[in-house]
């Protein structure tokens, strides 16, 4: 067993490749995008087993913890450390006596995968019956700034560049500066990734967007609107349930965000 945390390094490995081009073949090698199982492990309880990119791991639980509403603030979490077995990973955090209370009478067991909607929702019921947060009004996104994150943020995408296999999430400034980015082979994660860092800065959810290298679907408007960010845009196209949660929850979807053209789906006053 090691402890620390997981870096660029662990996220990725070299792979002995045929690769065939017409009727010739090449020996060679390939950088391949790695996927772990993560625990998340609170006061000593596991509640949640996700396949994640192991890097940036202490923001995905931050992130987690955040979006899936176990905290309501990250000081609430006292202590976080990542601590490495033979056959994953686990992230053990200690709550707030009060969170680790609410999250034992609400325990669940999630089996999360790259890609899942509804981790952890044992019924139809309890997916109905899920409070969809209300955001605030936010700020206004710039003229311009939806182009000028694209831009930054391809030059951002690492691990993309090495493997071709991630998503990636910044959060951006309302002028479209990238402050910071965070990827992994889940989108969602991606967003988790991204929650943690920008909470761990102490950051204001109120004053950026999300741009996602994905489509936009149920989770990333959930997640999203659960820390209160009231803008996300994503590259490619949304769903109709992340259309309808963006609606309800007075957030700004926007898809399809290419260069100078995007299509704004809800609550198009916070983009100029």
């Amino acid at each position: 067993m090691q402890t620390g945390s997981n870096s660029m390094a662990d996220a990725h490995r070299m792979y002995g490749v045929e690769r065939r081009i017409g009727g010739g073949t090449t020996q060679t090698e390939d950088m391949v995008a790695e996927e772990v199982p993560v625990a998340l492990v609170y006061n000593g309880l596991s509640h949640a087993v996700m396949l994640a990119t192991p890097q940036e791991l202490e923001d995905f639980a931050r992130g987690f913890s955040l979006s899936e509403g176990i905290v309501a603030d990250a000081r609430d979490l006292y202590e976080l450390e990542v601590v490495e077995h033979a056959t994953g990973t686990e992230v053990q955090m200690r709550l707030a006596s009060e969170c680790f209370v609410a999250l034992r009478e609400r325990r669940r067991v999630l089996a999360g995968r790259t890609g899942c909607g509804l981790c952890g929702v044992e019924s139809l019921a309890q997916m109905v019956s899920r409070t969809i947060p209300r955001v605030s009004a936010g700020g206004v996104v710039a003229a311009g700034a939806l182009e000028r994150a694209q831009t930054e943020l391809e030059s951002m995408q690492h691990l993309f560049r090495l493997t071709g296999a991630v998503h990636a999430a910044a959060w951006c400034r309302m002028d479209g500066r990238v402050e910071l980015v965070r990827e992994d082979v889940g989108r969602h994660n991606a967003l988790d990734k991204m929650i943690g860092a920008v909470a761990a800065r102490g950051g204001d959810f109120g004053d950026g967007f999300v741009l996602m290298t994905s489509r936009a679907s149920y989770e990333i408007v959930q997640k999203a609107a659960a820390v209160g960010i009231a803008v996300v845009a994503a590259v490619s196209a949304p769903t109709g349930m992340a259309v309808r949660i963006a609606q309800a929850a007075g957030m700004t979807l926007i898809g399809f965000a290419r260069g100078e053209r995007h299509s704004v789906y809800s609550h198009p006053q916070r983009i100029h």
